[in-house]
């Protein structure tokens, strides 16, 4: 089984241009992100997959794999499906390229269902939210799954609503790395956006919205973005005060 694990990584970035480039303690980071990634115990392919020579030169110095996509690509999941168009593989994981910081063994945790279920075609992380700011904040992404632990809803809003006030509701913030079967993609790039995931801007509601599961595994080890040069700067002052291990 051929399990390529595929790291979008776009140069243009509206709210931080040249992202991927981005020095973290010596280290690109999406060279930061790669190496991390090709810890995974499952991930048999890995490469990356941009719009930009700058990071396709980036990632040959250190190397590491990468292909070059169109410039025209709404999503990460549709620069995905160009790539399974060129590579074989049976499992693809979407592995984001702004968390250098990634633990493989979070990647590990979320392809394992699909490798011991082939009726599960797609699968994702979660975390339970502990701070009061995480649940009110729209661009922390909360989940809810059923009791067989697939997804009911994704939302920037506060899910579920806490109407009863009781005090053992537990939330729960998703984490956006993504596992699919090769074959589900091919279904879902024919899959046209819904009013929901408009509405939310998240597209992992087009899954939902169509009628088809994604299994959600808890993990109890985040995952840290950086998606503005603030938060890169925040990352630094954090491995700078030894407070997290690059």
């Amino acid at each position: 089984m051929i399990i390529l694990g595929i790291i979008p990584a776009r140069y243009s970035s509206t709210r931080f241009p040249g992202k991927p480039l981005a020095d973290i303690a010596g280290k690109p980071m999406i060279q930061r992100v790669y190496e991390r990634s090709a810890k995974s115990r499952f991930i048999n392919k890995l490469i990356v997959a941009t719009d930009d020579n700058r990071i396709i030169d980036c990632v040959k110095k250190f190397g590491g794999n990468a292909i070059l996509t169109s410039k025209h690509h709404k999503t990460g999941t549709d620069r995905i499906c160009e790539v399974i168009s060129k590579i074989e593989s049976d499992i693809v994981v979407n592995i984001q390229g702004d968390e250098p910081l990634i633990y493989a063994g979070n990647i590990d945790s979320a392809i394992k269902p699909l490798l011991e279920d082939k009726r599960i075609n797609a699968g994702t992380l979660a975390i339970r939210i502990t701070s009061g700011d995480d649940i009110n904040d729209t661009n922390k992404v909360k989940v809810v799954v059923d009791t067989d632990s697939y997804a009911i809803y994704f939302s920037r809003s506060v899910i579920p609503n806490n109407r009863s006030k009781r005090t053992s509701i537990k939330y729960y913030k998703h984490i956006g790395l993504y596992v699919y079967r090769t074959k589900f993609l091919s279904i879902y790039k024919r899959l046209r956006p819904g009013f929901c995931e408009i509405a939310e801007s998240l597209e992992q509601l087009r899954i939902l919205e169509n009628g088809y599961k994604i299994k959600v595994v808890i993990t109890k080890k985040d995952s840290l973005s950086v998606d503005t040069p603030e938060d890169l700067t925040k990352l630094l002052s954090l491995i700078k005060n030894k407070s997290i291990k690059i």
